[in-house]
C-alpha cells in the first residue's frame, strides 16, 4: 500500500519530467533514477519511498515521456498563440503530465487532472500559470 497521497506521487512525476527537459542525453529511467535516490525534506532528510511508489513513479514518468512528442502536439493545438517553445519549462512539465492523464490514464478523472494541475501551477508556475492551465486543460478534455 502507497505511503504517500497522490498529488504527492504527481508532484514527484512532475519534478522529473520537468528536470527531464534540461538532462539532454540522459534517458528517463537514468533521470527517473537519480531524482528517486536523491529525494530530501526541506530538514535535509532523506524521504524514504516504498518499492511500489518509486516503480509507480518512474513507470508513469516514463509512460509520459514515450508519448510526449503526441502530448505537445496536443498542447499545441489548444494553446492558442503560444508554441511548445514558448511555453515555461515547469507550465509545459504539468501540462504533460495532466494531458497524459486526460488522455491515456482512466484510472484519474479528468476533473482531478485539472485541479492537481492548476494546484501544482499555483506552486512551482508564474502568476498567470494556473488561469493559463485550467484554459488549456479544460478545451483537451471537451
Amino acid at each position: 500500500m502507497s505511503l504517500i497521497t497522490r498529488a504527492a506521487v504527481r508532484e514527484h512525476i512532475f519534478k522529473i519530467i520537468f528536470g527531464s527537459e534540461f538532462a539532454t542525453g540522459e534517458t528517463i529511467e537514468k533521470r527517473s533514477e537519480l531524482y528517486l535516490n536523491n529525494l530530501f525534506d526541506e530538514d535535509g532528510e532523506i524521504i524514504a519511498l516504498d518499492m511500489e511508489d518509486r516503480d509507480h513513479i518512474s513507470d508513469k514518468a516514463g509512460k509520459i515521456w514515450s508519448k510526449k512528442e503526441e502530448i505537445d502536439a496536443v498542447i499545441s493545438k489548444y494553446s492558442k498563440g503560444w508554441s511548445v517553445s514558448r511555453i515555461g519549462k515547469a507550465e509545459l512539465a504539468i501540462l504533460r503530465v495532466a494531458v497524459y492523464e486526460i488522455l491515456f490514464d482512466d484510472d484519474i478523472p479528468d476533473n482531478v487532472a485539472i485541479n492537481e494541475a492548476v494546484e501544482l501551477a499555483k506552486k512551482y508556475g508564474e502568476a498567470d500559470a494556473p488561469a493559463f492551465i485550467n484554459g488549456i486543460l479544460a478545451a483537451v478534455k471537451s
